[in-house]
């Protein structure tokens, strides 16, 4: 099967961990630790309905697939890369609990009911849309990483809708936006509950921020979680990493 799956340029990648398949392609796009991360991050419902908005080729929604047994609608506007993930829903046979929906974020609620979403996942376009880091990025890649399709504010103006009260918004992003992402989930009466800041290696500044908010939620009790170090000095992972790559009992190969 996976020989007449793949089209050219493709390769299958494994998260060990959760013995998920994945079809990457590096000139379309491929999935990074930032993926990885915020599929572990939140609270899985073990029911209800979960949503992962630009979901690229589907790995943050079919990684979390093994944590519940809720459905999981991803939504993804690029044709090329819904593709990708709707092959690799088929190739982990989980066709009866993930679907794609290749359509633009801001029609959500035309594929899940207002007001009764669980959990939503994204994984956005990190830069502004003037940003010049740009430059040489494919059209797939300048889609994923920058504003121009969707941004910040159109991403919460879309988890208001469509999560139920207390439902979790919950995202990985870049830690200079944080005061960017504090304002606009307030705005949109999400508040902030749990963030960790991702840091490649002790004494580096972080390069990754986690947030979960919930909607209708206090602005009280909000938690900054421990420090995430993605590597030792040496190199290699840290145990907590390791383990989210490749399980409790797993070892690199």
């Amino acid at each position: 099967m996976t020989d007449t799956i793949l089209k050219e340029g493709e390769r299958i990648d494994q998260l060990f961990s959760t013995d998920v398949k994945i079809i990457q392609n590096k000139d379309v796009f491929s999935y990074s630790i930032d993926s990885v991360l915020l599929s572990r991050f939140p609270k899985i419902p073990k029911k209800g309905i979960i949503v992962d908005l630009c979901s690229g080729n589907g790995a943050v929604g079919l990684f979390a697939s093994t944590r519940t047994e809720a459905p999981i609608t991803l939504v993804e506007l690029q044709e090329r890369l819904a593709d990708m993930a709707e092959r690799s829903i088929q190739l982990n046979e989980l066709q009866d609990q993930v679907r794609m929906v290749n359509d633009d974020l801001k029609n959500l609620l035309n594929h899940v009911p207002r007001s009764q979403v669980d959990l939503m996942l994204c994984n956005p376009p990190y830069f502004k849309s003037t940003e010049t880091s740009k430059k040489n990025l494919s059209e797939h890649y300048l889609l994923a990483r920058h504003e121009i399709t969707t941004n910040l504010e159109e991403i919460c103006q879309v988890a208001r809708h469509a999560l139920k009260s207390n439902g979790r918004l919950a995202m990985v992003h870049r830690p200079d936006r944080f005061l960017d992402i504090i304002d606009t989930m307030r705005n949109y009466n999400l508040a902030p509950k749990r963030i960790q800041f991702v840091y490649p290696k002790e004494g580096r500044e972080a390069n990754m921020l986690l947030i979960e908010a919930i909607k209708d939620g206090s602005t009280d009790g909000l938690k900054i979680l421990p420090p995430l170090y993605v590597h030792k000095d040496n190199g290699d992972y840290t145990d907590e990493i390791f383990e989210i790559y490749f399980g409790k009992n797993g070892r690199a190969d």
